[in-house]
């Protein structure tokens, strides 16, 4: 057996770190021990040391099983530094070539190499399972273990396939690691790869340098961009849930001065990995990912991580978290949430096995029951991993920061208590507050609980109400979950004393954050009162140069881009093209006197201007724009163009409308001289001349008559609007 002082040295020589952290030492020890081992220590806590130490110091190699090419790659980087050789690690997949497989082979028999990273599906090839059993394997490592578990929340059908691989190329110990698991998910992979008696080592998932907040999903993109800003030089990961938002994002931060980059399954290994080396060696701030696709990014210094849609579970979500602050140091952890989400992640599980389909909903409504609860957010996410968290107030969360007002609810905790008891303890915690909510649901009929005296017992109060007082009782141990029937509703002994003899219960309502429109391709969007006094001052200016001009003032600008400048207070050139129907060539052509105006009045009134002005749009990725250009310079019909694009007559119009008003010059005399005749043409096009107030197509078909067509008028008002204002 090596003894402690030879531990300690590999420590120094190896890894160059004097002292051990946390639960490294014993865990370790253990490894060393020859006995089967589970790791729980959350991220930035230094799992990999605990397979990695070992390795150096016994005979033979140590197989990890990792589940990404990237994240492999990264660990094997990272010994390589440690070591004075690179062929004390390798790993083994499809990335590699025929010559590059036969020396790591190689360098594997002769003993050079104490660690071999394996994908699942790398480790159950034939060819590969042929190989491992001629080598002596010093212990098998299992790494992001919790990909094991159905329960999990990235759960790899592969990982089942582990322990029926072990037994096949020989019987050593085996080390299981992970960053998150909840009781449930912990006995899953146990029993899966058959380490019942391992020895667990559980360090606390309390990570107290990190600050946890949920915001409303509301003119995201740019409270993103406004962050970023204020946090200027700090590294940082951004999640959403599709990878077409992901590049929409980092397309989006890109063109607003962020060094940013994606990262996403969809993408080729090369870039994936290029992206990924250039954010650990700080060519860029920012990683744009997919929650679906795990980084294995081991950067410690990342200093927020912002979540543009919620992750479907809580485990995901503390995995995700967890990648701030792993230094110890600053991390900000802000979640940008609309139920709208949740509904779109169970649209996603549409299809699937119901079995899967049940999981994927328990854990989503795990997710909600967070990110609604006005309860401490860290004292949630540790109850949630099996953890009581002893203080009430952590100081370092949104709920905690920002306390909603308490009510008491000793009297609903009693009730929801009561309920359970009467039907036995053996149901879920929607059941239980349709029952109270006198909700006839067909679980509800079916088990005749619509009979018994608790039903509608709290009618006068709605199901989110007893959602929270759930939670609540969960949080104060008055409730459990069973571990074995994930969800099952039970009532603790100290639930017991506390209807025998009911204390003060105080509650506070959950958040409603309200339902909004998560579309952010309009950066015009109002989000605050019209200053009416440099409206009127704008309005005067654009009357002052139509004037000039000889043109109708809505030529110039339209009201609601005189609007939107009245909010955002626009004083540069950039600026003004990202205002409501302003585009490149009416800020050139007008916009000089309507920045030095704007300016003017901002320093005199010494106006705070709003801080997402600093956001540009980018130029819509379908090409609608561009494409209906060119097809007009190639004179192309309007009817062949929209069909082209699939949409209607009026949509088409509305996009070259759309065009036109941003300042584009735009020539459909072609399509217009033969579908209108010239006398028509005149009439309408002299009316927007010389008789229009504004541009409302409504007053025109009043002031011109019915029997002018509503599609004529919009094609002469843009032919004027092109002629006239572009």
């Amino acid at each position: 057996m090596l003894n402690d002082v030879t531990t300690h040295d590999y420590l120094k020589k190896y890894f160059g770190f004097d002292t051990f952290k946390g639960n490294q030492e014993r865990v370790i020890k253990n490894v060393l021990e020859g006995k089967d081992t589970f790791v729980l220590m959350p991220t930035g806590g230094g799992k990999s040391l605990c397979y990695q130490l070992p390795a150096v110091m016994k005979q033979g190699t140590a197989i990890v099983i990792s589940p990404l090419i990237a994240l492999m790659k990264n660990q094997v980087d990272a010994m390589r530094n440690f070591s004075i050789t690179d062929d004390v690690a390798h790993f083994l997949n499809s990335t590699l070539s025929k010559t590059e497989t036969a020396k790591v082979k190689e360098d594997i028999l002769t003993g050079k190499t104490k660690l071999l990273y394996v994908a699942p599906e790398s480790l159950t090839k034939q060819e590969n399972i042929d190989f491992l059993k001629s080598i002596n394997i010093s212990f098998y490592a299992i790494d992001e273990a919790h990909c094991i578990s159905e329960w999990g929340h990235d759960f790899r059908p592969e990982y089942r396939k582990i322990r029926p691989a072990f037994d096949e190329i020989g019987l050593a110990p085996i080390i299981a690691l992970t960053a998150t698991a909840t009781p449930k998910v912990q006995h899953d992979i146990q029993k899966t790869i058959g380490v019942l008696d391992a020895t667990v080592f559980k360090s606390s998932f309390n990570r107290p340098n990190l600050y946890y907040e949920i915001r409303a999903k509301q003119d995201v993109a740019k409270e993103i961009i406004r962050y970023i800003k204020n946090n200027s030089g700090k590294s940082g990961i951004i999640y959403c849930l599709s990878r077409k938002k992901v590049e929409e994002i980092a397309e989006l931060l890109t063109v607003n001065g962020i060094k940013a980059l994606p990262y996403h399954a969809g993408l080729d290994a090369a870039t994936r990995t290029a992206n990924q080396d250039r954010f650990l060696m700080e060519d860029v701030d920012i990683i744009v990912a997919t929650i679906a696709f795990g980084m294995g990014i081991d950067k410690p210094d990342v200093r927020f991580v912002l979540h543009y849609d919620i992750p479907k579970s809580l485990e995901g979500y503390y995995q995700e978290t967890g990648r701030a602050g792993r230094d110890g140091g600053e991390g900000n952890c802000i979640a940008f949430y609309s139920y709208k989400d949740i509904l779109k992640l169970e649209k996603f599980m549409h299809g699937k096995p119901i079995a899967e389909q049940e999981i994927g909903k328990q854990l989503l409504s795990e997710t909600v029951s967070y990110v609604e609860s006005s309860a401490c957010r860290r004292k949630s996410l540790l109850l949630y991993f099996g953890e009581e968290y002893l203080h009430d107030n952590c100081e370092a969360c949104d709920n905690c920061l920002h306390p909603k007002i308490q009510i008491e609810g000793s009297e609903d905790v009693v009730l929801v208590i009561e309920t359970l008891l009467a039907i036995k303890e053996k149901f879920k915690t929607d059941h239980v507050v349709n029952i109270l909510t006198g909700k006839i649901a067909s679980a509800v009929k079916a088990y005749k609980h619509h009979k018994i005296e608790f039903f509608g017992a709290g009618e006068e109060k709605n199901e989110k109400h007893w959602n929270m007082v759930i939670r609540r009782a969960l949080i104060a141990k008055l409730l459990a979950k069973d571990i074995e029937n994930y969800g099952l509703l039970k009532v603790t002994g100290k639930g017991l004393d506390f209807i025998a003899k009911p204390t003060s219960f105080m509650l506070t309502e959950d958040h409603d954050y309200t339902e909004t429109d998560d579309d952010d391709s309009s950066f015009g969007a109002k989000t605050t009162a019209v200053d009416e006094e440099l409206f009127s001052i704008l309005k005067d200016l654009r009357k002052k140069i139509a004037k000039q001009k000889d043109v109708p003032p809505f030529v110039i600008f339209q009201d609601p881009s005189l609007e939107d400048m009245a909010i955002q207070y626009p004083i540069t050139m950039d600026e003004l093209q990202n205002i409501t129907g302003v585009g490149t060539g009416k800020a050139q052509r007008y916009g000089k006197e309507f920045i030095e105006i704007i300016n003017k009045y901002v320093e005199e009134k010494e106006i705070i201007r709003p801080l997402d002005m600093v956001v540009k749009s980018v130029i819509n990725k379908s090409g609608v724009k561009v494409y209906i250009i060119q097809s007009i310079d190639m004179k192309r019909q309007l009817e062949d163009i929209a069909h082209a694009r699939g949409i209607e007559m009026s949509e088409l119009l509305s996009e070259i409308e759309a065009i036109v008003n941003s300042g584009t010059s735009i020539n459909l005399d072609y399509y217009i001289d033969n579908i209108i005749d010239e006398e028509r043409q005149q009439e309408i096009y002299s009316y927007f001349r010389e008789e229009a107030e504004s541009d409302s197509i409504e007053d025109a078909i009043k002031e011109l008559g019915n029997e002018y067509e509503e599609e004529e008028i919009r094609l002469m008002r843009i032919k004027f609007l092109s002629e006239m204002g572009n």
